[in-house]
């Protein structure tokens, strides 16, 4: 089974030092995780990044940061395990687990993305209100999939891979602090965006992964592009 991993923290400026001890502690969890990884990578900072609110019918454009001080996306992993048991158990060894969170959610269809993402490919967030957040094998759910399929013929090729979240009942986040593991599950503060999908898209600049992410039907779209390393 695939979970999608999110992941958490407010940017921010690091020295050298603490640059090499973080990538460090990465370089341990790909060797640990490795295995059960089927994709992932950095984000690159907000400040880059758009959010697309109104459907696809009118999109209104909102360039980053999104919002001074608050906790932002910085990554993302996929993640092939058995169980929800082991996919928590690679949250808690995420390095930013111990200063941020990582939201899991377990995917609907396996993300298989096409080809090697780089630095030019862009991830595409789909987020709803709770009222039009549908559960997947609804009939609302249904009617909005056939839209999603009306994209993916639109978009083409520029689709490296997506698929939708699950029902935000299964969704877990996960914290690390002073050694303890702090689990919540789903659903989340009351009246927040929930994430119901994802997309990875190939874009040849900003403009035209934009263009792209306002033909997505969601209510709103964060679209951030990848930071293209290996590890986080």
């Amino acid at each position: 089974m695939q979970y999608f991993a999110l992941l958490i923290d407010k940017e921010r400026d690091r020295t050298p030092e603490e640059w090499a001890a973080g990538m460090a502690a990465w370089e341990s969890f790909h060797a640990k995780a490795g295995a059960a990884i089927r994709a992932g990578d950095a984000l690159a900072p907000a400040a880059g990044g758009v959010r697309i609110t109104g459907g696809a019918d009118a999109p209104l454009i909102t360039d980053g940061p999104f919002a001074e001080s608050a906790e932002v996306a910085c990554g993302y992993y996929v993640f092939e395990v058995e169980n929800l048991d082991e996919a928590l158990a690679l949250a808690r060894d995420i390095p930013v687990a111990t200063v941020g969170a990582v939201e899991l959610w377990p995917v609907v269809h396996s993300i298989e993305p096409s080809r090697k993402l780089t630095g030019n490919d862009w991830l595409a967030l789909l987020l709803e209100p709770p009222a039009s957040a549908h559960t997947p094998g609804t009939p609302e759910w249904e009617a909005q999939a056939a839209r999603h399929g009306q994209f993916a013929t639109a978009a083409g090729d520029h689709i490296i891979s997506g698929a939708a979240l699950h029902d935000r009942s299964t969704a877990t986040t996960v914290r690390v602090r002073d050694g303890e593991t702090l689990i919540t599950d789903g659903p989340f503060a009351e009246g927040a965006e929930i994430a119901t999908g994802v997309y990875l898209l190939s874009a040849g600049d900003r403009d035209e992964a934009v263009k792209l992410a306002s033909m997505i039907p969601a209510s709103t779209v964060e679209v951030r592009q990848l930071a293209g390393v290996s590890g986080l």
